[in-house]
């Protein structure tokens, strides 16, 4: 179809439409909680969840018209029951997409269906290749007030493709998320299930107050890479009360990749985590970085409950990055079946190009971590940092760990890595009960979360 006829279309739609709403949105009888003065449904712009028909169409032009409320209080875009096959579309500021009970909506397989974008700048690169990136299935770009929600609905990216072209090496551009804002504010997801995502499940990047909560996020345990939450150069984001079991790393913090992090120079900050339940078979169940060039600071992570991971927390960096992982607390963390129930590593190698300057030496310090019980565990601490530059001041309080039957006869791995400790089995390493190191320092952290929630 031509521009010009588009834009004829869409302008005899948004006609109609008002013609038939009396220029106000359809008012529901039983509106859905937490719906806004306006509201359309998708099957009034003639989508069909019947599995197979393609609705990216639709999607976009509902879109397009909520678009038209936005001095207005805004607008609810309403998916009912159905399964609603589309491709990649975009939304739009002070819009609510709202998936009731049994509403699944359903990434196409086609991948034409899935625009090519730009790296991010922060990046580089795209996540599997050099050069663009495949466009996420739900995107916002420079948005305000958007609500992802529903009564209990589900957003499956149908990823089982993308992973079989990683595995045969058949990409030719990087694999898309299932939602991701960029340049965005005021950000909520809510009460909804993802599945299957291509890569990630949800990408917050450069972005400022967002909240997730009560989501359940799931891919196959053997799917190459898929993460499910990932804070990316954002500030001032809650993530609470979810489900995530995915291959990789079920909740990953990132602030960019090398040089071009260090260059964009946005960090990740004010992080809350609390009430999950996670699991990740291959990767960790928190892991910050290893893409942190541009800083990752101020994050607070409480009740967590970490189940048959590879790792449960895992600090990432390597030479070239740059940047720093300073001022986090973990606390109240319960784990069972954890290969690694913590990890520090300084050689996480992987670079975006071959330019990197390796003098560009990461900070990891003050980084608290306690009240942690684990059953089950093969390995309680591999701790290892980058020799000339010492990852410092972690502090460790009251962790018990049962190491498992068959777990390696060393509980602890230590190099390059200086500490405190108290009330930690089994004992950890000589470099964990460094006594110049100021304890009130460490755990003044924790009083400051204790404050902050409270």
């Amino acid at each position: 179809m031509k521009k010009e006829t588009l834009v004829v279309v869409l302008a005899l739609v948004l006609a109609v439409l008002e013609l038939v709403h009396g220029g106000n949105g359809r008012q529901w009888d039983q509106a859905p909680p937490g719906s806004r003065p306006h509201s359309v449904t998708i099957t009034e712009f003639g989508a069909v969840g019947d599995g197979n028909t393609l609705n990216t169409l639709p999607f976009q032009n509902a879109v397009f018209y909520a678009r038209s409320f936005a001095d207005k209080g805004g607008a609810q875009l309403y998916v009912p029951k159905g399964r609603w096959l589309t491709g990649s579309f975009n939304l739009t500021s002070h819009l609510t997409l709202f998936l009731e009970e049994e509403a699944v909506i359903i990434g196409t397989k086609d991948p034409s269906q899935w625009p090519i974008v730009e790296p991010l700048p922060s990046y580089g690169q795209g996540l599997d290749l050099p050069g663009p990136r495949h466009r996420s299935l739900i995107n916002g770009y420079n948005l305000s007030d958007v609500v992802i929600t529903g009564n209990n609905g589900v957003i499956d990216g149908q990823g089982s493709v993308w992973w079989d072209w990683l595995h045969s090496h058949e990409l030719n551009h990087s694999r898309p998320h299932i939602v991701e804002f960029l340049h965005s504010e005021e950000i909520v997801i809510s009460n909804l299930t993802f599945l299957n995502s291509p890569a990630w499940s949800i990408h917050p990047v450069y972005c400022s107050n967002v909240k997730v909560h009560n989501v359940t996020i799931k891919t196959s345990l053997d799917a190459p890479l898929t993460d499910g939450i990932v804070p990316d150069s954002c500030s001032n984001v809650c993530i609470e009360d979810s489900s995530i079991s995915v291959s990789h790393d079920a909740i990953s913090l990132k602030s960019g990749w090398d040089k071009y992090g260090i260059s964009f120079g946005r960090p990740t900050s004010d992080i809350h985590i609390s009430r999950m339940d996670l699991q990740a078979s291959s990767g960790a169940a928190l892991a910050f970085g290893s893409e942190m060039s541009g800083g990752i600071s101020d994050i607070h992570v409480d009740h967590i409950h970490i189940g048959n991971s590879n790792k449960g927390i895992s600090f990432r960096t390597t030479p070239g990055r740059g940047g720093y992982i300073v001022e986090v607390v973990v606390q109240d963390v319960k784990m069972d079946g954890v290969h690694d129930a913590i990890e520090f590593t300084g050689n996480w190698s992987s670079h975006p190009d071959d330019h990197f300057d390796p003098s560009y030496l990461p900070v990891i310090e003050q980084i608290t971590l306690k009240n942690m019980e684990g059953t089950n565990i093969s390995v309680a601490g591999v701790l290892s940092g980058i020799q000339g530059d010492p990852f410092s001041a972690i502090c460790l309080s009251d962790l018990n760990f049962s190491i498992a039957d068959s777990a390696p006869s060393s509980a602890w791995s230590c190099s390059n890595v200086y500490g405190y400790s108290e009330l930690v089995f089994p004992e950890p390493c000589s470099e964990l009960q460094n006594t110049s190191t100021n304890s009130s320092i460490c755990f003044s952290l924790s009083s400051y979360t204790a404050l902050a929630v409270a």
